[in-house]
């Protein structure tokens, strides 16, 4: 019995337990080769697959979005190794009930009998939870399972993930959950009263997640079973899932950095596409505004200065308009840096010179530039030699600003794009006018 099993439920009668299971646990597959979906990892030469064919596993995390199959691998890889299954929840779990599944391994392992404890959400565990499966992975006493959605690499710790394998499980393609449809005929024993195309409407609103579109055809049982229901009708009736999005999970900063690249790479469609699937997914449009705008200084930079003050402007226009009028302003500042003329010069040059101002410390600046408000520092030499460049031919002096001993550098390297082609002429001429004006002095 596993933690979170009722101790009087073998009292129901199993015809009774059939008629209350969801369909997604009663096709859930028994067996690893009855797995849909995950092919890459469970083929012969696969992660999974070469551990399977040895008959023996390490340590886990599934990672992977809901509903693809985490907890049935798991379930699988204890029936194929003759390992007892045991599984406890991250959310609803302590010290004290890993204690009691350690206590009752050890039991088992005295028996003969190892044991797989999947621990799904293993990323709700804390520190001293997580921790406190260590000495047991080592030894022996317990092969973990850990299951989770988010990024494990963010949400486990180093301990434990060096003593795992981490594997990745991908969302079920529409080839997957259309076997997954077949599959439910099949123990139904009879078709679904579906055209072709609602069951493909279908797997589209389940997005990838077979426990979502079983949940969708158990809907559909409940129909008069008389008629066959054409697509429009299903959208009528089945609400679309919502899109996985969570602004707390990696994918909050995956759909970031989509929108990022996509305008760096300067296609608009796909700029604005991950722009309305974040805000599809209920992320807040100031979020966005704020990413557009640094866009525009990291990837557009000064090869475009009007970008910023378009994403200001856009920024502007939402706050006063509100969702959803203000969100085209949105996707029109989308556009533009999409297809503005793209420089990171100023972005690489404001790095440099950060790492210069952190490798220099605390050098002063060159005395020729200090003020001098008293006679005590002009004695001193402050503000000795320095040269108003106003004063200077061509207004400018060619004067060096850098700490003494300090060498040059030439971090801001203007492109031939966009308006800085007109900045690269600039500083091509201020460099022209300094080397003269320290010619001239030498």
């Amino acid at each position: 019995m596993s933690l979170f099993e009722q101790g009087d439920d073998a009292a129901v009668p199993a015809s009774e337990k059939a008629k209350t299971r969801p369909l997604a646990d009663l096709l859930r597959p028994r067996t690893i080769e009855e797995v849909i979906g995950q092919e890459k990892l469970l083929a012969e030469n696969g992660p999974l697959g070469s551990m399977l064919a040895a008959r023996k596993i390490s340590s886990l995390i599934l990672w992977g979005p809901t509903g693809v199959g985490k907890t049935t691998i798991g379930r699988a890889l204890a029936v194929k190794t003759d390992l007892h299954f045991e599984q406890i929840s991250a959310i609803f779990s302590g010290v004290a009930d890993l204690k009691k599944a350690f206590q009752a391994a050890r039991d088992r392992l005295r028996m003969g009998q190892g044991t797989l404890l999947f621990i799904d959400e293993i990323h709700r565990f804390n520190k001293t939870q997580l921790d406190a499966l260590l000495p047991v992975m080592e030894d022996g006493t317990v092969t973990v399972c850990g299951a989770t959605t988010e990024n494990p690499s963010f949400s486990v710790n180093r301990a434990v993930l060096s003593r795992c394998q981490v594997m990745v499980l991908e969302r079920l393609d529409d080839q997957a959950l259309s076997t997954m449809i077949a599959r439910a005929e099949r123990v139904l024993d009879r078709p679904l009263p579906l055209e072709d195309e609602a069951k493909e409407l279908l797997c589209a609103m389940a997005d990838g997640d077979g426990r979502a579109l079983l949940n969708l055809v158990e809907s559909t049982l409940t129909w008069p079973q008389d008629r066959i229901y054409s697509a429009k009708e299903v959208a009528s009736r089945l609400t679309q899932r919502a899109a996985q999005y969570d602004r707390a999970s990696e994918g909050h900063y995956s759909i970031a950095s989509a929108i990022q690249k996509s305008i760096r790479g300067s296609d608009p469609e796909a700029a604005i596409y991950w722009v309305h699937r974040a805000l599809e997914g209920g992320e807040d449009p100031r979020f966005i505004l704020r990413r557009l705008t640094m866009i525009a200084w990291e990837d557009v930079g000064l090869a475009d200065p009007e970008a910023s003050r378009i994403c200001l402007s856009a920024w502007d226009t939402f706050e006063k308009l509100g969702s959803p009028e203000g969100e085209l302003a949105i996707s029109q500042a989308a556009i533009y840096l999409a297809l503005a003329p793209k420089s990171n010069a100023g972005y690489v040059a404001h790095k440099a010179a950060r790492a210069d101002a952190k490798r220099v410390g605390s050098a002063p600046p060159p005395m020729h530039i200090l003020n001098a408000p008293t006679a005590m520092m002009k004695s001193l030499g402050y503000s000795e030699g320095y040269q108003y460049d106003h004063d200077a031919l061509d207004g400018f002096s060619g004067q060096n600003f850098f700490p003494d001993r300090m060498e040059r550098p030439q971090h801001y390297r203007p492109i031939e794009r966009g308006f800085e082609r007109e900045l690269s002429k600039r500083v091509r001429y201020f460099e022209k006018l300094r080397r003269d004006r320290n010619s001239e002095g030498e």
